[in-house]
């Protein structure tokens, strides 16, 4: 339809665009600090790599002060109805944008923060994202969060994810829960990983400081979807965490082992030595995760500077 049309990219824009469609004619070239000129408008252009993907940049239009920001700021959720923010009600969209930048962005929080700190310089009157709404009103609320989370700063709060086969682990976890709750900490989200879809754990995980993970041993190994769950954890790199974790069995317990082990992975502080509990959950075992979630939430309080109950 376009046969004249010009395709603006940078080098590894042009690398994609031939290697996925075998386009590689009229192509017109831009690096960075580089200015297009449309007419009444011009675009400068900003290399934001590996937000989230290596070729990103972003396009600033001069007259107006809009950025064009690539993946940066998008959100997941439709836009019903109309697409600016000062329109709609954006309530569905914080936990949204969250989930969305744990799970698209989350791996690169040194390169959101190289990112910000280049945009610091321009006046910015207008976001439009690739995904969700365009910001105008909020500009300061989501950028700041941007920067929050790629500093991997985290909320007063526990999460505590778990496997079940015979409900005995999710026993524990309840334990573990009430624990923390008795500990004086408010927000605790405990999710079924057999339930809930990883991408709104990993979410949770953004938010609060301290993390609990529970497994049953099945077949020698960690409950395959807590196994999908730690492996998403570590292709994150999410730093700072309050961790511990516990693990069931009925005739040989590997879990609590391979689940001690990610503390070591990821740097965190590792609260207790796990609870592992053999076949049915004693009494015993049900105040050890009690006094766990307890210890939990003594830990967090501090990084806050609050006295447990």
């Amino acid at each position: 339809k376009y046969p004249d049309i010009q395709i603006v990219g940078n080098v590894k824009t042009f690398d994609m665009l031939n290697g996925y469609f075998g386009i590689n004619t009229q192509l017109h070239e831009v690096k960075e600090g580089d200015t297009l000129s449309l007419g009444k408008r011009s675009l400068t252009f900003y290399m934001m790599p590996m937000v989230h993907w290596v070729e990103v940049m972003v396009a600033y239009e001069n007259t107006d002060k809009i950025l064009f920001s690539a993946d940066a700021f998008g959100t997941f959720g439709t836009n019903d109805g109309d697409y600016l923010d000062k329109n709609i009600n954006l309530d569905k969209y914080w936990d949204e944008m969250r989930r969305y930048y744990a799970c698209i962005v989350g791996k690169f929080g040194l390169p959101v923060q190289n990112a910000l700190k280049k945009l610091s310089a321009l006046p910015i009157n207008i976001i439009c994202s690739t995904h969700g709404p365009v910001w105008k009103k909020e500009i300061g609320k989501v950028v700041g969060l941007y920067d929050k989370w790629s500093r991997y700063e985290a909320e007063e709060g526990l999460v505590i994810a778990y496997g079940s086969m015979y409900g005995h682990t999710q026993l524990m976890a309840e334990a573990v829960a009430e624990g923390a709750i008795a500990g004086g900490l408010k927000d605790v989200a405990i999710h079924n990983v057999s339930k809930t879809d990883t991408s709104f754990i990993l979410a949770d995980i953004f938010q609060y400081k301290a993390l609990v993970i529970g497994s049953p041993t099945y077949t020698g190994e960690l409950h395959p979807l807590v196994e999908k769950l730690v492996l998403a954890i570590e292709h994150r790199g999410i730093k700072d965490r309050v961790y511990s974790c516990f693990g069931s069995f009925t005739w040989a317990g590997t879990a609590a082992k391979k689940l001690t082990a990610l503390a070591g992975k990821m740097n965190w502080q590792l609260v207790e030595t796990p609870v592992e509990n053999k076949q049915s959950v004693s009494p015993e075992k049900y105040q050890q995760c009690f006094e766990l979630g307890g210890e939990m939430a003594k830990r967090v309080r501090q990084v806050y500077n609050k006295k447990s109950f």
